[in-house]
């Protein structure tokens, strides 16, 4: 297989591409037990940034508690080891994918005496939708159940029912799809949390059972700070048929306008003026062009 990286730190050390790997035995490819975070870093004048990392690494940490992992690594060591695999793939722009798993023992869903092995990487990442809008599929699978699981978590296994999710929304023609709740009430993308705006109210699904989001929180923080109104609560499928305007927001996603939902065609299929000027604001900051923020940037040096 192509390397997308010349090293991948797994377990304490830098390992050439070729040489990371792990068990088939390992639990968590069999039963999903892993935890991770998705991480970008941008380009700027002072070298490459990383985006919030200390928050990133804060919920890895609380991931990983969920599933009663002991972390093998101190905050300030995965910080460290994050910031040292970027240098190593002398890379300027990028996507990390710390991951925290069950390593390989014996079969069995308990994972008691089980190893907490960690791996991060850190790859070339391009835009995740290549168009300047995209269309979406709201979807037959609803998102998992608050009391099913701990949606606050970022576990590897709930994401079979995101694939689904994109599965179908990709065989009918989509980009992506968009998920309700138990409720019937909208809850988030199959890796993305959902904006909408109507009379220049910035609205997203409150967090009872979506992931809360890193993106879609500082989004917030940086609308509020452009002088809108935001409003978490619960959304319904009335509310896209009424939407001026609506976006994703994710690591992967950033913040990506939505032109149509199954039939709904939302400001004639064009980016709306709020989400331009979220979107704008969000690179300035990523790329270290707004001082305000600077905070939410670590540097690799």
């Amino acid at each position: 297989m192509k390397s997308l990286a010349k090293k991948i730190w797994l377990d304490g050390k830098l390992l050439f591409w070729q040489k990371a790997n792990v068990h088939v035995l390992t639990h968590a490819l069999h039963y999903g037990s892993a935890v991770f975070e998705g991480i970008r870093f941008y380009n700027t004048d002072k070298g490459p940034a990383i985006f919030r990392l200390d928050d990133h690494i804060k919920r890895l940490f609380y991931s990983a508690s969920v599933l009663d992992m002991k972390i093998p690594y101190t905050k300030a060591q995965i910080k460290k080891a994050i910031i040292n695999t970027v240098k190593s793939n002398n890379l300027k722009e990028g996507y990390i994918r710390p991951l925290v798993f069950y390593g390989a023992k014996s079969l069995g869903l308990y994972p008691k005496n089980l190893p907490v092995q960690v791996t991060i990487i850190a790859i070339p990442f391009p835009k995740l939708f290549a168009k300047t809008t995209i269309n979406v599929k709201t979807s037959s699978f609803i998102r998992l159940h608050p009391h099913s699981t701990i949606a606050s978590a970022k576990i590897s296994g709930h994401y079979v029912n995101s694939i689904l999710a994109s599965l179908e929304a990709k065989k009918a023609g989509y980009d992506e799809a968009l998920m309700f709740d138990f409720k019937g009430n909208i809850a988030e993308g199959s890796g993305e949390n959902f904006f909408l705006v109507k009379n220049n109210v910035i609205k997203t699904a409150s967090l009872e059972d979506i992931l809360p989001g890193i993106t879609r929180q500082s989004l917030i923080k940086v609308a509020v700070d452009l002088g809108y109104e935001t409003d978490e609560l619960e959304l319904t499928e009335h509310d896209i048929n009424i939407a001026d305007e609506a976006f994703f927001s994710g690591t992967a996603a950033e913040i990506t306008p939505i032109a149509k939902i199954d039939n709904i065609i939302i400001n004639n299929g064009k980016v709306g003026g709020i989400t331009l000027q979220l979107q704008e604001k969000f690179y300035d900051i990523v790329h270290g062009l707004d001082e305000k923020y600077k905070e939410w940037l670590t540097y690799v040096k």
